[in-house]
């Protein structure tokens, strides 16, 4: 519970908070009393800022971490395996943000460590804290990110010519590259994922066929054959342990 917390704390500094924390001595509501003694209510801009940030707060989870990727391959699985309700999609999500928190937990240390604990003890600005956090997100986006991507939106963005290496890219850059390089892995792992089971859909077809059962349906035949194949492989300790290698731990 501690770490999630951390984390949530950590993403809302990254994405620039400081207009959040710059007042601390704004109110959060204000009353004004008309002349005729009736009162009216009214929400400072701030908090709505903050209600605001803290509902793209999921968004940001998935598209600024590994959360992106993980979702993905399991998602990809899961047909290539044949089934559909199971595991189910809360399931799915439920190991996918668990096994992100794992995958992640150097990078939220780091952000903890150098930015979050100082500005808790007024070491440092809101500011300052925003800066110090920012960098070990860019260093793990920046690690999984194709050159071609971040090309790809400097030129949409019309940024041509202004930077001098992937470190100097802004965040608005950055994260829709990552995504989108987040996505392509996602896919190249589930295909080589496909390929097994696939094999195993084309022999058994090839068999029902060869006996002359053309009214029963391959799908249900190699459904026990490939999650026993799975099962004999081991087959979640491997996409866990691929998952995590490809983000190079």
């Amino acid at each position: 519970m501690t770490r999630l917390l951390i984390t949530v704390l950590a993403l809302v500094m990254i994405l620039k908070p400081d207009w959040a924390w710059a007042n601390p001595g704004v109110k959060a509501l204000t009353v004004t009393t008309n002349p005729d003694g009736s009162q009216d209510y009214s929400m400072t801009l701030q908090v709505l800022a903050i209600m605001t940030a803290l509902s793209l707060i999921p968004a940001f989870v998935m598209m600024m971490t590994s959360f992106t990727r993980i979702i993905v391959v399991l998602s990809i699985l899961r047909q290539a395996i044949g089934l559909q309700q199971s595991p189910s999609n809360q399931i799915l999500i439920g190991v996918s943000l668990f096994l992100s928190l794992f995958i992640m937990a150097p990078v939220f240390d780091k952000v903890n460590e150098t930015a979050l604990q100082p500005y808790l003890n007024e070491e440092i600005t809101s500011i300052e804290a925003y800066e110090r956090a920012k960098i070990p997100m860019r260093a793990f986006m920046l690690s999984q990110t194709r050159v071609k991507d971040l090309e790809t939106f400097v030129e949409i963005g019309g940024y041509q010519g202004q930077f001098q290496s992937p470190e100097e890219v802004p965040m608005n850059v950055l994260i829709p590259a990552f995504v989108t390089s987040e996505l392509k892995t996602a896919f190249q792992i589930g295909f080589m994922l496909f390929i097994p089971f696939l094999i195993l859909d084309l022999v058994v077809a090839s068999v029902l066929m060869a006996m002359g059962m053309m009214m029963l349906s391959p799908m249900i035949v190699a459904l026990p054959f490939k999650l026993m194949l799975f099962v004999l492989v081991d087959g979640w300790n491997l996409i866990f342990g691929t998952l995590a290698n490809s983000f190079g731990m």
